[in-house]
């Protein structure tokens, strides 16, 4: 078969046109596909990265809400702490008060300066608290009876059971009311104690303390092995003191 000149030239043509298209979308020499492949890796990069962005928020949350939740954790123990400690501290600071002896003797005189002195010594002696293992002392813990202090003359005994005025009248009875219930606990160790030079109307005898101050005394010793405190009051009618044990 005779091919011309002409022919051979198409046919040229046509196999260079093919071999350009191979190569050209074979090499991919304008990056064609590279460019979709970036732009999809970019895309899929965002992606990721919005998603990473999301569990760092998340986790920065978490880590947020841990720390908020140990600081309340945290103060809700030193609350709890000081709870405690505040209880504890008030078990020790108020010690349980229980009664251990209480004594009455009846008021017959209605003098006035004698009912004057009966209170104010009460007041004086009222809420005293003798330690454990201490020795209590009636005329130290009321002191000498004055004017200064309120103390009016009434009715008292001399030394050879006479009655005479002077200040203070009336103590005596405080003092004895005080004796009897000391003598209802023995563990309250009596260590001083004396007896009117004549009879008194509000106890029965030997069983009444005569004090003066700077003379007689009314002392005890508290071997309770608890503190002790003495109530003391007074009316019209009666002279009442109550002893009371301190417990932890």
């Amino acid at each position: 078969m005779v091919i011309n000149v002409k022919n051979k030239k198409w046919i040229l043509f046509i196999v260079l046109f093919i071999g350009l298209c191979v190569i050209f979308f074979i090499l991919d020499p304008f990056n064609y596909n590279n460019d979709n492949n970036s732009y999809i890796a970019e895309k899929s990069s965002t992606n990721q990265n919005s998603e990473n962005n999301k569990e760092n928020i998340s986790n920065e949350n978490n880590t947020s809400s841990n720390s908020n939740s140990n600081i309340t954790n945290a103060e809700n123990k030193d609350t709890t702490n000081n709870s405690q400690t505040e209880t504890r501290q008030g078990v020790f600071a108020e010690p349980k008060e229980e009664t251990i002896s209480s004594f009455s003797t009846k008021i017959y005189s209605k003098d006035s300066s004698r009912q004057n002195n009966v209170q104010i010594t009460c007041n004086t002696l009222n809420g005293t608290i003798v330690k454990s293992k201490e020795t209590f002392s009636f005329c130290n813990t009321v002191g000498p009876s004055t004017k200064e202090k309120g103390y009016q003359e009434a009715d008292i005994f001399d030394h050879n059971g006479k009655k005479k005025k002077g200040f203070g009248g009336g103590n005596c009875q405080v003092s004895t009311t005080l004796y009897n219930a000391v003598l209802a606990v023995p563990t309250l160790e009596v260590t001083e104690r004396h007896e009117h030079s004549n009879y008194v109307p509000y106890i029965e005898d030997g069983k009444d303390a005569a004090v003066a101050y700077g003379s007689y005394d009314l002392k005890f010793v508290n071997n309770t092995g608890s503190d002790i405190k003495i109530l003391a009051s007074a009316s019209a009618e009666a002279v009442t003191v109550t002893i009371v044990s301190l417990k932890n």
